[in-house]
């Protein structure tokens, strides 16, 4: 019984977490070099025009996952305990007006349950978070999504040579 309660919860929790994106615009993008699991979540452009793109990366390889650990136990004062429960990082993208280059606007370390467990905003309110334009890198996450916020599956900076 136990068990089954455990099992109607995360389900009710990936169910309304799930709903909170367009699942039209939810896109699987594989596991990248390392065998991370990477998502799309939503793209598009926001109320002012600007391009942006919400992804996130699930921690399925253990080595990157206890490097992530270790750096927000360290630098980040998190406890072992909270920052020993990351399961995924939730990143948002600001695009130029071609989908050549991209800022991280903000990034979200979360828990199974999706309780946050730190995160950060880049912006311009300081130096340690100021949002930093750089070139879409190809085959990336950041350029799968620029593809389909641009309305093609590869950047300008993406294509292959």
């Amino acid at each position: 019984m136990k068990k089954f309660l455990v099992c109607a919860l995360l389900l009710g929790l990936a169910a309304s977490s799930a709903m909170a994106w367009d699942a039209a615009k939810q896109k699987n993008l594989g596991k990248d070099s390392n065998g991370m699991q990477w998502y799309i979540l939503n793209y598009g452009r926001d109320e002012n025009g600007i391009p942006f793109a919400v992804s996130r990366k699930y921690y399925t390889n253990t080595k990157i996952k206890n490097e992530m650990t270790e750096l927000l136990m360290t630098k980040f004062n998190i406890s072992s305990e909270k920052a020993g429960s990351l399961y995924f990082t939730e990143y948002g993208y600001e695009y130029n007006s071609d989908g050549t280059m991209f800022a991280v606007t903000y990034l979200r370390h979360y828990d199974m349950l999706g309780n946050e467990i730190h995160g950060t905003v880049y912006d311009d309110s300081s130096d340690s978070t100021k949002k930093t334009f750089v070139a879409v890198p190809a085959g990336q996450a950041v350029a799968k999504a620029a593809g389909y916020i641009f309305g093609n599956t590869t950047t300008k900076s993406a294509k292959k040579k």
